[in-house]
């Protein structure tokens, strides 16, 4: 994602205080900054600004965040973009429903500026290692190039949202091995992420119903394994 100082961050919030709080912080660590105080607006801004880290509250006017995260995730120039929810809301099916609608974190309000800025810092430096790491892996009809961050599926280009396309590369990158729930989590998310192991069990029926079930086969109690023939 290039230097600091050409990363980009959208805050969506209905609440002034909570975007000046965060673009104060997050320009202070060097990043471009653009706010919205609606879902709507965060949208139109999103699409001419291609951010690389959307933070997104739930509870706004217009349309709430879960909507919102679903129909960034539609746009192909964002794909890429970490989405965080910031949320007051602290039920577990919100949080489900925010990762199934494509979320990558979701953390609940007071936010602690400081634990976000290094939590937003850490997904950059994974995102830079994950990178020098790059490749291409081709199975069958199946393409999944790290490089350009694309799969293609009998000639199809899929579009998959980061920890999607993470997931996926991950297990087809140790075919045949099974990994836990907790595993995956450790190696997609990272452990300085909180997120609930129930978000692996989303995040695969999403692969699962964009490239078919044939590919990623769960093993009952176990977990999930790349399954070669």
């Amino acid at each position: 994602m290039g230097n600091k100082q050409e990363q980009k961050v959208l805050v969506v919030d209905d609440e002034e205080a909570i975007l000046e709080l965060l673009k104060y912080n997050l320009e202070k660590q060097g990043y471009i900054v653009k706010t919205a105080t609606d879902a709507i607006k965060g949208v139109e801004i999103a699409t001419k600004f291609i951010p690389d880290v959307i933070l997104l509250d739930i509870m706004m006017p217009k349309q709430d965040g879960v909507e919102t995260c679903r129909q960034l995730r539609g746009i192909p120039e964002i794909a890429k973009a970490f989405i965080i929810f910031l949320t007051a809301r602290s039920e577990e099916y919100s949080e489900v429903a925010a990762f199934d609608a494509g979320a990558d974190d979701y953390i609940t309000k007071p936010i602690k500026p400081r634990a976000l800025m290094s939590r937003i810092n850490a997904y950059f430096r994974r995102d830079v290692q994950k990178n020098e790491a790059s490749d291409q892996i081709v199975i069958d009809d199946l393409t999944i190039d790290r490089t350009s961050y694309t799969v293609n599926l009998k000639g199809k280009e899929i579009i998959l949202p980061k920890k999607e396309f993470e997931l996926l590369h991950f297990l087809a990158l140790n075919p045949n091995k099974v990994y836990g729930r907790e595993e995956l989590l450790q190696n997609i998310w990272g452990s300085d992420v909180y997120v609930l192991a129930r978000t692996v069990d989303v995040h695969i029926r999403k692969v699962r119903e964009k490239i078919g079930d044939a590919y990623i086969t769960t093993v009952k109690g176990v977990g999930y394994k790349f399954a070669l023939n």
